[in-house]
């Protein structure tokens, strides 16, 4: 197995990069193609959330794996290579296993346990399988995270540690109420009509939201999502709007949430501002207004124009460039985590990564140090220190939310400067990011990891005793041609024998080679499932004399037909 991860996620990247490194549905499909056109690829697939782009392939070459796949990923990104190098992860072989095992099961979530993730590994899945890029190993591995996501919600309470970032984000905007009391009665806007905006409109109505609109470029889209919600049975009354219609819907609703595929802004702060236009108060905070005025955003955030606000990505930004200049690195988008540079637990790429072509960087690096770079980029709280948070609700001074704003797209759907509109309350992926960075970890957690661990183990065994599976298969077909080379010689040399003795001896030869061959076949297998029991394939190859040709032959029927699993691989 050769088993490549190259990717950046919420905890190794700022909100800023992740929303321009966003893939398109034609990016993915054109990333995959060029993937298995580079010469190091056999098989890929990509898997990208609004918070990561992962892609994994089988290689044949470590280092000019990890250049390819880091070069095909900047250029379908739309991010330069050298801008991209400093914020990617590389995980390889067993470390690339528990790494998806651990996205599987919620683990890496920006809210852990989050469940939808499963969806989107399937989703993966289902376009390499499409393609036709996700050959016998990518097959096996993605089924199998599958499995142990599902295990680990069923076997543990990982549900506990974390909710979806659709309910995570509503609970951010209730603040201290409970949800279902917030959301009694009010009105909603929900802009996209795709599986997270679906997933949120649902929630709205499970929670007792009265109300829904819904917007989307496509109206069939979002008149079925209508459709749906009401025919749900929670009694909410939902309708389809255009995109035009959606300024006035606006000046109408409480709740507002979006999530759509745009690469622009949906929301700006002045179409916020025209909305709540009827309130005096409403107007952007001048310069310098008073941090508890702020909002859901980071208190302190960069002075900006009367009408024209920096985003907080710019913000995100100006903080890395700032711990940069000090040696240090921020390893995710919510929280500031300092490593510093000169500590052998620090980024191993850090100092001595050359500056101007990331790919160069990466191709001179050994695999053990871009494996620690992949462990550093997603490290937990054995080397990070976690600097104080720098944020604030809009419920301070308790002033009322007259509009709630909850962002799940990425890149960012609304204008980031509507949080400096007094009774506007914005919650978005970075917000969402900070405050359940702060999630105490639970022992479900620990269960979940312990699960992994173990998944991973026996994931690794069975691909290396299936590795072995097509030297068993070409041993006993050559043993099967011997005896049967000996019955037709048999029939020569003895030709009086009837029909029921030829049978009879020809199927005790056959015993007797089943039975001398089966010890040593179990055994190699047993043998191949361990660390380091790769050379026992070729062993054999050399005891028997095995053809080369044969075996390749066989490996490559089998790689084509994923379907034609051994009883040793995993199911």
């Amino acid at each position: 197995m050769s088993l490549l991860v190259v990717g950046l996620s919420h905890r190794s990247a700022p909100v800023s990069v992740l929303e321009r490194a966003s893939l398109s549905a034609d990016a993915k499909v054109k990333l995959l193609h060029d993937t298995l056109a580079a010469e190091p690829a056999a098989e890929a697939t990509v898997l990208a959330t609004c918070n990561r782009i992962e892609l994994y392939a089988d290689v044949d070459k470590f280092h000019a794996g990890v250049a390819e796949l880091s070069t095909l990923l900047a250029q379908h990104s739309g991010v330069a290579l050298e801008e991209l190098t400093p914020y990617l992860y590389v995980h390889y072989e067993d470390r690339a296993v528990h790494h998806l095992f651990s996205v599987a099961c919620g683990l890496d979530s920006m809210v852990v346990g989050e469940g939808q993730i499963l969806g989107q590994i399937k989703d993966a899945l289902a376009l390499g399988q499409e393609l036709h890029t996700a050959g016998r190993l990518v097959n096996d591995l993605f089924q199998q995270a599958l499995r142990v996501g599902k295990r680990a919600h069923s076997e543990t309470g990982i549900d506990r540690a974390g909710q979806s970032l659709v309910t995570f984000g509503l609970e951010q905007l209730a603040v201290r109420e409970p949800v279902g009391q917030w959301a009694a009665g009010k009105r909603a806007l929900v802009i996209g009509a795709g599986s997270m905006s679906s997933l949120a409109a649902a929630t709205l109505a499970r929670v007792g939201v009265a109300d829904i609109a819904v917007a989307n470029r496509t109206a069939e889209r979002a008149e079925r999502l209508a459709e749906i919600l009401v025919a749900s049975g929670t009694g909410v009354t939902a309708r389809a709007v255009t995109m035009g219609a959606v300024a006035e819907e606006l000046t109408r609703v409480d709740v507002v949430v979006s999530c759509t595929g745009a690469t622009g802004l949906v929301l700006s702060a002045d179409d916020v501002l025209a909305a709540v236009s009827g309130d005096p108060a409403a107007e952007l905070l001048p310069v310098g207004a008073p941090a508890q005025a702020v909002g859901a955003r980071a208190v302190g955030a960069p002075a900006v124009g009367a009408r024209v606000a920096e985003s907080a990505a710019g913000d995100v930004l100006a903080r890395l460039v700032a711990a940069a200049e000090a040696g240090r690195r921020i390893a995710d988008a919510g929280a500031v985590r300092t490593i510093p540079a000169a500590e052998p637990d620090g980024c191993p790429l850090g100092p001595d990564v050359p500056a101007g072509d990331g790919r160069a960087a990466l191709t001179g690096v050994d695999a053990g140090s871009l494996e620690l770079h992949g462990t550093w980029a997603d490290q937990g709280e054995a080397t990070a220190t976690r600097q104080p948070r720098r944020t604030a609700r809009s419920r301070a001074d308790g002033a009322p939310v007259r509009l709630a704003l909850l962002d799940l797209a990425m890149p960012r759907d609304i204008d980031a400067a509507v949080h400096r509109i007094p009774g506007v309350r914005l919650v978005d992926i970075e917000s969402l990011a900070e405050t359940s960075a702060d999630a105490p970890m639970a022992a479900d957690v620990d269960a979940v990891r312990g699960i992994v661990v173990q998944e991973v183990a026996a994931f690794g065994a069975a691909q290396r005793a299936a590795h072995i599976t097509p030297t068993v298969i070409a041993l006993r077909a050559m043993a099967a041609e011997v005896v049967a080379m000996e019955v037709a010689r048999l029939d020569g040399r003895v030709p009086d024998l009837d029909e029921r003795q030829r049978a009879e001896v020809t199927q005790t030869v056959r015993r007797v080679v089943d039975k001398l061959l089966h010890a040593p076949t179990v055994r190699v297998k047993q043998l191949a499932s361990e660390p380091g029991g790769a050379g026992y394939a070729e062993a054999l190859r050399e005891l028997f004399d095995l053809d080369p040709q044969t075996v390749a032959s066989i490996s490559r029927a089998d790689a084509a037909d994923p379907k034609n699993d051994d009883p040793g691989r995993a199911s």
